[in-house]
C-alpha cells in the first residue's frame, strides 16, 4: 500500500526524524508498549523501530528451536520410518 506523505504523518506511530532523535527514549518505550514506530524523512517512511520481541518473532528462532518444538508437540506415534542400513568401509584403529 502506497501512502501519501500526509497519511504517513497522520499515523499515530509516525515520527519525524528530528522528533525521533530528540525523544529517542520515548520512541523506544513506545515500540515496546504500543508496537512498531515509523520514522519519516521529508514525509516518507524511512525506518521502523521495533521491540526486541517483535524483531525476534519476525526473524524466527535461531538453531531450529521452532522446528524442534513443532516435532516434539506433533502426534507422530503412527508414523513408521524405514531405516536402511548402509555398509561403508571400516578401518582399523589403534586403541
Amino acid at each position: 500500500m502506497n501512502e501519501t506523505p500526509s497519511e504517513v504523518a497522520e499515523r499515530p506511530s509516525a515520527w519525524k526524524l528530528q522528533d525521533a532523535k530528540a525523544r529517542f527514549s520515548e520512541l523506544v518505550r513506545l515500540a515496546g508498549e504500543a508496537g512498531p514506530q515509523h520514522v519519516t524523512v521529508n514525509g516518507k517512511e524511512k525506518a521502523v523501530v521495533l521491540s526486541a520481541d517483535d524483531y525476534r518473532r519476525l526473524c524466527g528462532e535461531p538453531m531450529g528451536d521452532a522446528l524442534v518444538r513443532l516435532l516434539a508437540e506433533a502426534d507422530l506415534d503412527d508414523i513408521e520410518f524405514e531405516h536402511l542400513r548402509t555398509r561403508g568401509p571400516v578401518r582399523d584403529i589403534e586403541l
